[in-house]
């Protein structure tokens, strides 16, 4: 179980890093699009990247990685928010922030034992 965790937020780690961040750290045109598309000035592009870059560092060091996932949350749910006010596809963007948050928190349940107190799956 706690292997199946940790393989599951490496991958998260890597999306938000690789996918995500890079692109905003880079200024390649995906990342310019994205902003455009939802109204954000690209002058913002650095700090977006540098917060998702903190929120995964957070996530991937077990002694912050709750802390790492409720701010992790906080961003994802910025991006629902940004997409949901643009009326984009709504199983394909909009709804990705909840996707990622599930399986985000669903790693972090899967590798600590005190998040599975906390929300333990049967009472």
């Amino acid at each position: 179980m706690k292997i199946a965790g940790w393989v599951l937020s490496g991958l998260i780690g890597l999306f938000l890093a690789i996918a995500s961040a890079t692109p905003k750290f880079m200024g390649m045109d995906a990342a310019l699009d994205s902003m455009e598309v939802v109204g954000w000035p690209t002058k913002y592009l650095l700090l977006i990247a540098v917060i998702e870059v903190v929120c995964v560092v957070l996530y991937l060091i077990p002694r912050t990685a709750l802390f790492g996932a409720v701010l992790t949350t906080g961003l994802l749910g910025a991006a629902l928010a940004a997409n949901l006010r643009v009326d984009n596809p709504l199983f394909s963007h909009t709804l990705f922030s909840i996707y990622l948050g599930v399986a985000l928190w669903v790693a972090l349940w899967l590798r600590d034992e005190r998040v599975r107190r906390v929300f333990p799956l049967m009472g």
